[in-house]
């Protein structure tokens, strides 16, 4: 699928976007091994967290989603799961495949789970070597690839000490210290999302937290919850960055999650000269949540890179494209992990916008924009990422001619109507 897109001549309205993917992920999963029924309202709608469900599914897990979107989850409790009949397929998800592993590394069976050829070119031993310091054994392809053959049980609790900043790699090991005899424990260098550590308490687990590091005690018994899914900010950040550049654009985006660990674009969009107000702010589902008004604003560069990059690390994409319209030389350093996303981001974005007439220097852990540049209509490549896909449809709405995304579809991973609210509130047919 293509798609096609026109300059705006403005971009204003009201939205709210699906429910946050990396919150929608945990709560399935921990609901899936929680004792009793869960209720989740405002799931994120997009294929990752489908898949999610999908792999609970076939581990004899009972879902029930009603026609308002509100799901039922009978949860098998903590060694309630059944050996699933097939391999299990996380889709495109590496959220999916590395949390829901650190679960497979607890239970009494083996299973396999791959995903689709994108994911599996996405190396694993982040995951699997913790896992298997914990007991479990793990088999892998070449080089540490998807399918991971997975036998579990049995595990002891640990102290690693993550060698990158990852959520996901974070949330795989506290997961599988669930299942563990004694503590296990995370050392970051640096903080990552934390919504696994606030969720675990309201499904009446304790972790212990600390600055750089989070303890959980195992085994532990989960109990059912309520969720009430807050906006995703990921998704929220193209319609903020649109606002933000488009002349006069002007959004509010509501019921939005603004945890620290994920609001730091906004932040870095505020200090670029974007006008942002929240309101109604409130907690939900343990999670701090308002709804945000971003106006435009005439844009500085930016530098960005350190201790704030795992904050923000899926919206440097949109970034880089904010930063071909800011005054001055922006930069993104410290981000090689973008090189092992759903493709390599920054060669993405570097060829991308080298084709829109961005002037940008591609670096190892990043690259360098000089702006603002008047940018031109191309062909993109979204590489199947669906972070590249929708920043490249930001970067249409500024440039002159229409600019066409090529495998555009992939947006629906995580915002299936991600195009059509876009035209919306861009006002364009």
């Amino acid at each position: 699928m293509k798609e096609s897109l026109n300059q705006s001549e403005r971009f204003s309205g009201r939205v709210s976007v699906p429910g946050d993917k990396s919150i929608s992920h945990r709560a399935l999963m921990l609901a899936a091994i929680a004792r009793g029924r869960s209720t989740i309202r405002g799931l994120a709608t997009g294929r990752d967290v489908a898949s999610t469900a999908a792999c609970l599914r076939a581990l004899g897990v009972e879902i029930i989603k009603s026609p308002d979107g509100t799901v039922q989850l009978s949860g098998a409790g903590e060694q309630g799961l059944t050996r699933p009949s097939a391999v299990l397929d996380a889709g495109n998800s590496g959220t999916t495949i590395r949390l829901l592993s650190g679960i497979l590394a607890g239970q009494p069976f083996s299973s396999t789970i791959t995903g689709d050829r994108y994911l599996r070119r996405r190396p694993m031993d982040r995951i699997i070597e913790p896992l298997v310091q914990m007991g479990a054994k793990i088999r892998s392809a070449a080089d540490s690839l998807p399918p991971l053959e997975i036998s579990g049980g049995s595990l002891e609790g640990v102290t690693y000490h993550l060698p990158v900043a990852s959520a996901q790699v974070k949330s795989c090991v506290l997961l599988a210290g669930l299942f563990a005899s004694g503590s296990t424990t995370v050392v970051e260098k640096m903080p990552s999302r934390d919504h696994t550590e606030r969720m675990l308490p309201l499904f009446g687990a304790q972790a212990a937290r600390q600055t750089l590091s989070v303890t959980v005690e195992g085994p532990a018994g989960l109990s059912a919850a309520d969720i009430d899914v807050p906006g995703d900010p990921s998704s929220a950040a193209f319609f903020a960055a649109a606002a933000a550049v488009v002349p006069g654009g002007k959004v509010r985006i509501d019921n939005l999650c603004l945890n620290p660990t994920r609001a730091a674009f906004f932040e870095v969009l505020a200090g670029m000269g974007a006008r942002i107000e929240k309101k109604n702010e409130r907690t939900q589902a343990g999670e701090p949540v308002a709804d945000l008004v971003v106006e435009h604003g005439e844009l500085s560069a930016c530098t960005v890179g350190g201790t704030i990059l795992p904050s923000l690390i899926d919206e440097v994409p949109v970034l880089a494209v904010l930063a071909t319209q800011a005054n001055g030389l922006s930069a993104v350093r410290d981000a090689a992990e973008l090189r092992v996303k759903e493709t390599d981001r920054i060669r993405a974005v570097s060829e991308n916008l080298s084709r829109m007439g961005a002037q940008i220097r591609e670096l190892p852990d990043g690259f360098e924009i000089e702006g603002p540049t008047r940018l031109h209509a191309a062909t993109i490549d979204s590489f199947g990422d669906h972070r590249i896909a929708m920043a490249f449809s930001v970067a249409a709405l500024v440039a002159s001619g229409e600019t066409v995304i090529e495998n555009a579809a992939c947006a629906d991973i995580s915002f299936p109507d991600f195009y059509l609210t876009m035209r919306q509130l861009a006002g364009l047919s």
